[in-house]
């Protein structure tokens, strides 16, 4: 058995949200510079330029690109070989939420109640945390820092089988065009088909971590994202929302098992400042 100790996940979990907070991701850098110089549109080429120099400035400065600093997710792969030691595994991973959003300047997002007091934790914990334990002794740290602007904006379906690819096509067009301006476009649009309701939803977010560009491996799912981008980006709502051919970044799909009758999809939108990091430790 491998011990880690309770203060390194502490630190990594830290780290890793000032990061995400602070630098934008390269595949995001990059498409963003891409699409600024394919979009036809004068205004959109405008808010994609203004976007760009906003992320260039945070990274320069060390300062949050955006001042919605998100609510912490948190996905783990535990190696079913290392053990937490001195300390408590899930109490690191929000004293390490703790310490970026209060010693790292981010806005305290998280209310402890969510419909009748709704009174700010000031510390943006607690984090939802996944967690899978896979083989060996190392621990994976993916975080993600989600704006509600976006998350807002994302939707389940209980589709039926007989409704097949088509279905899944329209209800995840449907719902990243009928979001307009609202999650901040360009957007990424996260995609979970199959498992159960929760499994879906839970999929999409963890399709936001892929970088932008990273196709689904499966052939047909990959055609699928690519058919679902295209379909979104003749949309003409354009960067933030003022027309243009740049709604969307990227769509990525990811997909699990499911029962007979059921055919579960979940979108999960997320705003340009799309902010994720992770670490192998």
């Amino acid at each position: 058995m491998r011990e880690v100790k309770a203060e390194v996940i502490k630190n990594t979990v830290r780290d890793l949200f000032l990061e995400a907070n602070y630098f934008i991701g390269k595949d995001i850098y990059n498409k963003l510079k891409e699409q600024y110089e394919k979009e036809e549109s004068p205004v959109g080429k405008s808010v994609l330029k203004q976007i760009i120099t906003n992320d260039e400035i945070a990274a320069k400065e060390k300062i949050a690109l955006c001042q919605d600093t998100g609510m912490a997710v948190v996905f783990i792969e535990l190696g079913q070989e290392a053990v937490i030691v001195d300390g408590d595994f899930n109490e690191a991973i929000n004293q390490g939420v703790r310490e970026a959003y209060i010693k790292g300047y981010l806005r305290k997002s998280v209310v402890s109640e969510p419909v009748f007091d709704r009174t700010n934790t000031k510390d943006n914990t607690p984090a939802i945390t996944h967690i899978k334990i896979v083989t060996g002794d190392k621990i994976k740290i993916a975080v993600t820092a989600k704006g509600f602007g976006s998350e807002n904006m994302s939707g389940i379906k209980m589709l039926k089988p007989a409704d097949g690819v088509e279905g899944v096509k329209e209800f995840v067009i449907r719902t990243a065009v009928d979001a307009g301006p609202n999650p901040c476009p360009p957007t990424v649009v996260g995609v979970g088909i199959g498992g159960t309701m929760e499994m879906a939803a839970i999929l999409s977010k963890k399709a936001l971590l892929r970088p932008v560009g990273k196709h689904n491996e499966d052939s047909r799912y990959a055609e699928l994202e690519t058919e679902i981008l295209q379909e979104i980006n003749k949309s003409g709502i354009g960067p933030a929302g003022l027309g243009g051919r740049t709604t969307a970044l990227s769509v990525n799909i990811e997909y699990f098992p499911t029962h007979i009758a059921g055919l579960p999809v979940a979108v999960n939108i997320c705003c340009h400042a799309a902010r994720h990091a992770e670490k192998v430790i």
